[in-house]
């Protein structure tokens, strides 16, 4: 009887070790730089800013990308000079500023509950956002900037119920998203109860408002997104170590010494405020704020909340959905709400197959 030749079993290759730089600075300051992750940063905003001169280029008066590139550095004739600086330069800033506050807020509450589906637009704060814009447009008859404040307010209470509703020892992430979902629908009720009350010239403002759109955004919206990102981005990035820690646990997190609580509800109000701001600014833009964190981890393949990369990535996308929306339908132009809530319901659909594929759903 022949006996069967042996085999040798290798065992599993080990993944490749993640290339991690450490630089000291002159103070005696550590800091890692992972190198991939710094690549995919940079790659990011090379598109955001060739995607920022393609959109600046596009539209009824046409600028080749050289030229805007010119004007920008204080070239230019006078008229591309008044079509780049006074009409479309703020509406980029509007859309690299809103999509970089959304792609942050996002990866904050997907860190925070430590599930895919913990963003804004799942959570409620957009339909808290637009209850606040239309109690203004239909109660009161705001201007814009009042609306801007109602759906800052909106945003506001929405994050502040929400987090109580869900608080009880902690906020545990399965319970934030379950009370999200169910305040969602109620506040989306009230969205509709108000749209019937409404009379037709105030009815057609709102849905206009509510699409999500950076057309007619100026330099009087650039501003308070910039002091906001201004102040709430180094305040993020600061609490960084923490919000890593919390991701392993909150046991593991105590042990290390970082304040659990404490730490969330700062980044939580953080990321309420960032996606209010967005909100307030262009309207509820749909599923930036959901899908440009988890292209970022996928992209970096990196743990921890990338929180770097995802800010890129949802500035990146918002102004490459807003150029699409503007050359791909030629004269009837959508707004970029359309266009991101397309790509991105379909990107939903695609995460709920995965995770249930993979058991977690």
């Amino acid at each position: 009887m022949r006996t069967p030749p042996i085999r040798t079993v290798r065992p599993p290759r080990a993944p490749a070790p993640r290339r991690v730089r450490s630089l000291r600075t002159a103070g005696g300051l550590s800091v890692r730089l992972d190198v991939r992750t710094a690549v995919v940063v940079l790659s990011l905003l090379a598109a955001a800013a060739a995607a920022g001169v393609a959109l600046i280029g596009t539209g009824d008066f046409p600028i080749p990308a050289a030229d805007v590139i010119r004007t920008l550095f204080g070239g230019g004739s006078v008229s591309q000079r008044f079509v780049v600086e006074e009409l479309r330069l703020p509406r980029v800033l509007v859309g690299l500023l809103v999509g970089a506050s959304l792609g942050l807020g996002g990866a904050l509450f997907q860190s925070i509950s430590r599930n895919p589906l913990g963003s804004p637009d799942v959570l409620g704060l957009g339909q808290g956002s637009t209850a606040g814009a239309l109690v203004v447009i239909v109660l009161f008859s705001g201007s814009a900037t009042e609306v801007a404040l109602g759906a800052l307010g909106g945003g506001l209470v929405t994050g502040l119920a929400i987090y109580l509703l869900a608080w009880r020892r902690g906020v545990h992430g399965y319970r934030l998203v379950l009370v999200g979902i169910g305040v969602s629908a109620v506040v989306t009720a009230l969205n509709g109860y108000l749209l019937t009350k409404a009379d037709i010239v105030d009815a057609a403002r709102a849905v206009v408002w509510m699409t999500g759109s950076l057309d007619g955004r100026g330099w009087e919206q650039v501003l308070p997104l910039l002091v906001l990102c201004g102040v709430l981005v180094p305040l993020v990035l600061a609490n960084a170590r923490g919000l890593r820690m919390t991701e392993m646990g909150d046991d593991v997190s105590y042990a290390l010494g970082v304040s659990v609580e404490r730490t969330r509800l700062l980044l939580m109000a953080a990321a309420v405020l960032l996606t209010a701001g967005a909100t307030a600014a262009a309207g509820p833009v749909g599923f930036v704020a959901l899908t440009a964190p988890q292209l970022a981890r996928r992209l970096t393949r990196a743990p921890g909340p990338n929180l770097v990369a995802s800010m890129c990535m949802g500035a990146t996308l918002l102004v490459v959905a807003d150029w699409a929306s503007q050359r791909a339908f030629g004269a009837d132009r959508l707004p970029v709400g359309v266009v991101t809530g397309v790509l991105g319901g379909a990107y939903l659909l695609w995460l709920l197959v995965t995770e249930r594929r993979a058991g977690r759903i």
